[in-house]
């Protein structure tokens, strides 16, 4: 079956639709984000919680990320969960839901740069805060939009015939238009309209991975012999788990779980900066929309473990003799010498669909190597190392696991989730460059409509820069590690200083950042294959060493600016000398809230790692891991309510 033959007439007229829904909504959600720049970048503070949190939940279940976790989870079983402590599991949400979304709101900020203005002040310190703010969410957001593209090259390349990095153009040209159009309204409203197919996905492919798989025994040996995992059904995480070659870093996974989890711990502490937190009412909706969200996310687990199971099945019934596929590697290695990693998708998929370009003896080779029958999906699955790739497990799945009709609905899903990250961090990125820098250093009294224009034209360089980019790299594991624990390490510090010390000042954030950013980047080039740990360690130490020195060595912020700062905010920390400036009551009032958030911190992860947990045993029927986990889980839902939940305010805390 040629890749354009994986569709058929009910899978084009759900696509088609598709289309046509996210091309109307861009258009008329653009008279509504074109009337002011704040309408364009946070919705003007118009939109209900409950969309902005559905929106977060659809900015975060991206195409790319879904399937890197796949392949994990496909390697590990649900412990594949706890290797994405580094970022996927999403741990920064407890703390934007406990404290730091409803810091960043009481400051009226549009953007988290201008943020950094409102804490600084204006002036030298605040204003390279600012800008450095700026550059490091650009660069972010380039690096996050490449691993997205990577992703979406290598799932959509599967199905159509056409190569990896022309599948993402296509796909980018229609994210970056309606994106460009709609700003932060596109970014929600075309989210709720994703949500609704994410979820029928969803369904659907939890319920047939459930019903169509036997007991755990019989799932556990099947495991074995696709893998070698003999531990493959458990939920709890070993000191010496099961990994193949090429994944051995991971292998002792306790530590690497718990060391996730601090760089977790460290990012979330200096989180916030999102538009959906500048964009809501109160104190009480930042709580809301973000337990909302993590309650969302849920979701996506029994579905990426449902597609990892099923995957097991799949390997074992077109890949009985696993060995031929390190000689079809052989083969394709021999006649190609000069390919490389990153062009390693576009060359098995150019053969896969277009067999007749290249050489007969080769594709005789590989197919008689591989078997004639069902020969290009299982090309698909072709490794560069000779192995089953596990990042090409979710479209092998879709591509031949799922009937037609049904098909083209869960790539519409995927795809769907792809766009919703891809709005969520252009968004972000735009209106911090036009309001930060644009604005406040090149047209300070540009009207709403050259901003606008200004935004539009951010929109096409980020995307553009994007795309280059992704040219260079491996996989779409070798960019999401290096984005979580090099890149993004580099300004973790003056992230998390700012917001609980008094003495950090702007020259400290600029510096701090510049120069962690730069170690990152340095890294990469001159020691790309270090190992994550060590590119956190190393980033982590330049940005402390740099933030801290800087800061020390400069004047401290304006005592005007930083005690406006902290009674608006009011946030724990270092801050006693402000702090004694309250009344005794509010004083009391103060500790009681930090006391109430800090002590929900615990719960609140424990409720969210289980609340992924246990869908996922549920799934694969251990039912002794999932009543487990469900208790557990029932238990830090219980105290979260008690000691935090129910204490909330109706509005703000400080009115």
């Amino acid at each position: 079956m040629g890749a354009a033959g994986y569709f058929g007439t009910v899978d084009y007229v759900f696509m088609g639709l598709y289309v046509l829904i996210l091309i109307f909504l861009g258009f008329y959600l653009k008279r509504l984000a074109s009337r002011s720049l704040d309408n364009y970048i946070c919705g003007g503070k118009n939109i209900p919680w409950w969309a902005m949190g559905i929106s977060g939940m659809a900015s975060f279940l991206d195409l790319a990320g879904t399937a890197v976790i796949v392949s994990f989870l496909f390697l590990l079983g649900p412990q594949g969960l706890f290797v994405e402590f580094r970022g996927g599991a999403v741990l920064v949400l407890p703390f934007m839901m406990l404290w730091t979304g409803k810091w960043h709101r009481r400051s009226g900020c549009l953007t988290g740069a201008q943020w950094n203005i409102y804490r600084f002040g204006d002036c030298w310190g605040g204003r390279a805060s600012q800008l450095m703010g700026v550059i490091a969410t650009v660069l972010t957001t380039i690096g996050m939009l490449a691993y997205l593209i990577i992703g979406a090259g290598i799932f959509l390349s599967t199905f159509l015939p056409y190569p990896p990095e022309h599948c993402s153009l296509a796909l980018l040209v229609m994210a970056t238009l309606y994106t460009m159009m709609s700003g932060f309204y596109g970014v929600i409203f075309t989210d709720l309209f994703q949500v609704c197919i994410i979820l029928a996905a969803v369904i659907y492919i939890s319920f047939k991975a459930f019903t169509g798989i036997g007991d755990v025994s019989e799932i556990s040996q099947v495991a074995r012999e696709v893998t070698g995992n003999p531990d493959w059904i458990s939920g709890i995480p070993k000191w010496n788990a099961w990994v193949p070659e090429g994944y051995e870093v991971y292998k002792h996974l306790i530590i690497f779980a718990s060391f996730y989890l601090v760089r977790t711990v460290v990012a979330g502490i200096g989180t916030g900066a999102d538009p959906r937190y500048f964009g809501a009412k109160n104190d009480r909706e930042c709580g809301k929309l973000s337990m909302l969200w993590t309650v969302l996310m849920t979701v996506r687990w029994p579905m990426m473990i449902g597609i990892a199971v099923m995957g097991l099945y799949l390997v074992k019934d077109l890949l009985p003799e696993q060995e031929k596929m390190g000689e079809a590697t052989e083969l394709i290695q021999a006649a190609y010498p000069d390919t490389s990693k990153p062009g390693w998708g576009a060359l098995i998929s150019d053969i896969s669909n277009r067999p007749e370009n290249h050489d007969p003896e080769l594709v005789a080779g590989l197919q008689a190597l591989l078997g004639a029958e069902k020969w290009a999906e299982k090309m698909n699955l072709l490794s560069f190392e000779g192995t089953v790739n596990p990042e090409k497990i979710l479209s092998a799945v879709l591509m031949i696991s799922v009937a037609e009709g049904m098909r083209g609905i869960l790539v519409i899903a995927l795809v769907a989730a792809a766009l919703s990250t891809f709005g969520s961090w252009v968004n972000l990125a735009t209106g911090q460059f036009v309001n930060d820098f644009y604005k406040k250093w090149m047209r300070p009294k540009a009207q709403t409509k050259e901003l606008i224009f200004a935004s539009w034209g951010t929109v096409i360089g980020i995307v553009t820069f994007s795309f280059l980019f992704s040219r260079t790299l491996d996989s779409i594991n070798d960019i999401w590690g290096w984005m979580m624990m090099g890149f993004g390490a580099g300004f973790l510090v003056p992230s998390f200083l700012r917001l609980y010390w008094w003495r950090f000042n702007g020259s400290g954030s600029a510096i701090g950042t510049l120069l962690g950013i730069m170690a990152a980047i340095i890294q990469r080039l001159l020691w790309p294959d270090l190992n994550e740990v060590w590119q956190f360690v190393f980033v982590l130490s330049v940005g402390l060493v740099s933030s801290v020195t800087a800061a020390l060595l400069t004047e401290p912020t304006d005592p005007a600016v930083l005690k406006k700062m902290y009674l608006e905010t009011r946030p724990f920390g270092v801050w006693g000398h402000l702090k004694d400036t309250l009344s005794p009551e509010e004083r009391e009032k103060t500790s009681r809230e930090h006391r109430d958030d800090i002590r929900a911190l615990p719960f609140a992860l424990v409720w969210q790692t289980t609340l992924f947990l246990a869908p996922m045993l549920f799934i694969i029927h251990n039912w002794k891991g999932f009543a487990g986990a469900s208790m557990i889980c029932i238990v830090a839902s219980a105290a979260l309510y008690f000691l935090w939940f129910r204490k909330q305010p109706e509005g703000n805390y400080y009115d």
